[in-house]
């Protein structure tokens, strides 16, 4: 059969074309991109970014030509070639640690051996003793074992003191007895665990013996501790006939991470499986020793609670850079008000109504970064000091990672799907959108659901109440207790703070907010004794409140002119920046407008007039807009995206993804219903029915 001329190739877009457009769009505005990338991601992480791009890009294994058309099984046994293969590149090129991750996050595929390198190796070094640092951390950063963290159950996730397993001590051997005793103790959901990983991490109810011999001995429960398991044999990678596992199936994203399942029926593991650095069991007379403060057991879920701040603002930017990209070259109807026939279709982000979805988020990621950065750095501090013995920071370190979690997932994941609906018909498809919604989807539920870990906020803000309300009085050393102190001796005022005229009336407004819902929630627990659960709904808003003012407070401290960084920007990024936070705090506020109305923070003829403001705000920002999602310097590669490309080329892409990439074109079918052939001319009639 004669090759077919693919006479397509001349044809180009209308004019002007996309490539075109994104000129003019970048010509618009007078914004250093350099200048601002530095400033928000370092000269030193832009040359890595490009250092190690240079060599993912080398690797066929990367490719993405033919990612979404792959079955489950066959993207697993993808992303375990990508894994394997940056880790042989670690080796080749000396690359550090920071060079794996960074070439992970460009990877852009969820890695089976991801919980590997994230919550196993921190749980080993942050809960192991030094004896057991000592053995394993050599043994798992050289990859002679696979680790993951198996905490969550198929009867219980967020409800971590629920969980079923039993590691029971049997005095006599010195060993631990690992027991699944119904179906629900079966460990699910756990990433590598499923197919990858010859260790994990089980969190089982530690069980000593109080009483009684053999099958008659009781147990008193010490709640749920760590242990080191070995789960396949290093040489055969099967597991041994006491535990059950394997990988949970398909699910919604994640397609190439072995989330697992697995079973203990009376598993025997030594005593030192248990990690015993805060807590331990004495080998001897088997007496059981407390952590000094029961908060550190959580090290590893705080840390990756940071982590998730932190990465929520480039996956939302990336997002919004395909959003801002295409919305700027896309064309949709004329302005309905012209009166010359000759005008061009209207850019559809002129539009207000796509403005309002798409603006504030550009602004939402930038909110985001400021937060993330402050997030990474309490967590080092509590860090350094938990070190020292120093467990002062510990309770705040907690709450605040649990609260910004589930409010920059929650953004994050809306913001993704927002961006997505917001690009049309073509969001379906070649956006680059469709696998990272699928994939972030997950982060509002994973290390704690958003609604269940709003109440150890909650808990945090009410306890510091009742501190600075009782006939002690506890000295405020903290922005928020300084933040309640002055609420409770002034409570009965009405501020009506002049949220137009200078930024700090924004941020008292939201922190006073914030102290209206903290007095308002210790006055029903404390002192009218509502029930708990009744009260759940309240102490999310509360959560999410405080949360919003850390977001402010962090913004409002990069913008200010004693920031070095911040003053050595130019002028016109400056004012954009600042535009930035008024559009992320006014949008915010005007969504939460009854409580800060009912707070008496702002006064209801400023909070009528924030959607005049906020328009007014978005026609500054818009002509910046694409230079702003350039400042975030996510590569094309990692954009993997038509709509978003950097040159604007989006109608030649998704033309070309759709008639030469797509592998559906290369076959010829057979849709005669009267036979069962599938594929013309292949005789293959029933083949498809045996791959079901």
């Amino acid at each position: 059969m004669a090759h077919k001329v693919d006479w397509s190739a001349a044809l180009r877009p209308a004019s002007p074309d996309g490539a075109t457009i994104i000129g003019e769009e970048r010509a618009r505005s007078n914004i250093s991109v350099d200048s601002l990338a530095n400033y928000l991601l370092t000269p030193e992480f832009l040359k890595q970014q490009d250092r190690v791009l240079k060599e993912v890009l080398k690797e066929p294994v990367f490719k993405k030509t033919n990612q979404a058309n792959l079955s489950r099984p066959d993207r697993y046994k993808l992303g375990l070639a990508r894994g394997k293969k940056l880790r042989q590149l670690q080796d080749k090129l000396g690359w550090s640690e920071d060079d794996y991750h960074m070439a992970v996050y460009l990877c852009d595929d969820v890695l089976p051996y991801h919980l590997h390198t994230a919550m196993f190796v921190t749980t080993v070094s942050q809960q192991g003793n030094d004896a057991q640092r000592a053995y394993w951390m050599p043994k798992i950063e050289a990859w002679e074992i696979i680790g993951a963290y198996a905490q969550t159950e198929l009867g219980h996730g967020s409800n971590v003191r629920g969980i079923e397993l039993e590691a029971k001590w049997d005095p006599k051997a010195k060993e631990f007895v690992l027991h699944s005793p119904h179906l629900t103790a079966s460990k699910w959901w756990n990433g590598t665990m499923g197919r990858t990983a010859t260790h994990a991490i089980a969190v089982a109810q530690l069980m000593l013996p109080v009483s009684g011999h053999g099958a008659e001995t009781k147990y008193q429960s010490y709640g749920p501790h760590p242990f080191i398991v070995q789960i396949r044999d290093s040489k055969t990678h099967q597991p041994p006939g006491s535990i059950i596992i394997g990988d949970i199936g398909p699910k919604y994203g994640y397609a190439s991470m072995d989330n697992g399942y697995m079973l203990f029926n009376n598993h025997r593991v030594p005593h030192d499986a248990m990690l015993s650095r805060y807590s331990r069991v004495d080998p001897g007379t088997g007496k059981y020793t407390k952590p000094e403060n029961p908060e550190v057991v959580y090290g590893t879920l705080t840390h990756v609670r940071a982590a998730i701040v932190m990465e929520a603002r480039l996956s939302l930017a990336r997002a919004v850079t395909v959003a801002v990209r295409y919305l700027s070259i896309r064309r949709q109807f004329k302005d309905k008000d012209s009166t010359n026939p000759s005008d061009p279709e209207m850019s559809v982000l002129d539009y207000p109504t796509v403005q309002i979805r798409i603006l504030p988020l550009l602004a939402t990621a930038f909110a985001l970064h400021y937060s993330g950065k402050a997030m990474g750095e309490l967590y080092t501090r509590t860090r350094k000091n938990i070190e020292e013995g120093d467990f002062e920071t510990l309770a705040e370190l907690h709450s605040t990672s649990s609260g910004l979690k589930s409010l920059a997932t929650d953004l994050t994941a809306s913001g993704i799907e927002t961006c997505r609906r917001a690009m049309g018909g073509h969001g379906f498809g070649a956006s680059g959108l469709v696998q990272l919604n699928a994939n972030y989807l997950s982060k509002p539920t994973v290390e704690g659901d958003n609604w269940m870990i709003t109440q150890q906020v909650a808990r945090y803000l009410i306890k510091k109440a009742k501190a600075l309300s009782g006939s002690v009085k506890s000295r405020a050393t903290t922005r928020t207790e300084e933040n309640l102190e002055r609420y409770m001796y002034a409570r009965q005022k009405t501020f009506n703070l002049g949220i137009f005229q200078d930024d700090a009336s924004i941020l008292q407004a939201y922190e006073w907010r914030v102290a209206y819902l903290v007095f308002k929630a210790y006055e029903a627990r404390e002192i009218q004794k509502k029930p708990w659960n009744s009260l759940l709904i309240d102490f999310h808003k509360l959560s999410r409140a405080y949360s919003q003012s850390i977001l402010v407070f962090n913004f409002h401290q990069a913008i200010q002119p004693t920031n070095p960084d911040f003053a050595h920007l130019d002028s016109t990024t400056r004012t954009v920046l600042r535009e930035l936070f008024h559009l992320f705090a006014f949008t915010t506020m005007d969504a939460e407008a009854r409580e800060f109305s009912s707070s008496g923070a702002v006064s209801n003829e400023d909070l009528d007039a924030l959607p005049a403001r906020v328009l007014e705000l978005m026609g500054r920002i818009r002509p910046h807009a694409v230079r702003l999602v350039d400042a975030w310097k996510i590569p094309d590669f990692v954009l993997d995206s038509a709509l978003g490309r950097y040159d604007g080329k989006v109608y030649e892409d998704l033309f070309d993804r759709a008639h030469r990439q797509n592998p559906l074109n290369n076959e010829t079918f057979n849709p005669d219903y009267r036979t069962d052939e599938i594929v013309l001319g292949s005789g293959d009639a029933g083949q498809i029915l045996s791959k079901l």
